[in-house]
């Protein structure tokens, strides 16, 4: 019977124990690298500032994710949800429609979603929406401005009867001067016959 050295013995079992321990820590370690789904890119993003409230909120993880389990939430400056409906998935993006006519201010988006093999995925961040500060005038404003411009321009018509107003008057004028001077010259001569006549 053969007896193997000690030295072999302890050598072969060192080469099959640290296998053993490499093929446990990578059992126990590949669950969790799988499980790690994150949010990549979100629309609007984390502390946007926009000139208006986007029609919606734009997730987009990792992995797949659940309709079923899909929930977004924005709430509004008021306290209010900013929300229409449900949020919509499809594959690793999920959407939530929004009402535009909400007020401006600070908006909170929260999410807590589960991916296809079942990893939840949770997390919150905000955005601000800008009051505007010069409003379009309204087009009523716009034409009433343009009348007010018309109506202190003379019209032609205007020029017309300003004319022939002035054409009437100075005819009225002269044709009474023409009368006094008929009637001066008239009682000069009825003068002159009386004189001649030694009344």
């Amino acid at each position: 019977m053969n007896v193997l050295p000690r030295r072999a013995v302890r050598t072969a079992a060192r080469s099959l124990v640290v296998p053993a321990v490499a093929v446990t820590v990578l059992a126990v370690t590949a669950p969790q690298a799988a499980a790690h789904t994150e949010l990549d890119t979100a629309s609007p993003g984390a502390s946007a500032a926009l000139a208006g409230l986007p029609p919606r909120v734009t997730l987009t993880f990792s992995d797949a994710m659940t309709q079923k389990y899909a929930k977004v939430a924005v709430t509004g400056p008021d306290g209010e949800s900013a929300a229409v409906g449900q949020p919509e998935v499809r594959d690793r993006t999920v959407s939530l429609t929004l009402d535009t006519g909400s007020p401006a201010g600070r908006y909170t988006v929260g999410y807590r979603v589960v991916s296809a093999d079942g990893h939840p995925v949770s997390g919150s961040y905000s955005f601000t929406v800008r009051a505007s500060d010069s409003p379009t005038p309204a087009p009523r404003a716009v034409e009433s401005a343009a009348e007010k411009r018309a109506s202190a321009e003379p019209s032609p018509e205007k020029h017309a009867a300003e004319g022939t107003s002035g054409t009437n008057t100075s005819a009225v004028v002269g044709g009474g001067t023409l009368v006094l001077v008929l009637a001066a010259v008239g009682a000069y001569v009825a003068r002159r016959r009386r004189a001649g006549r030694g009344d």
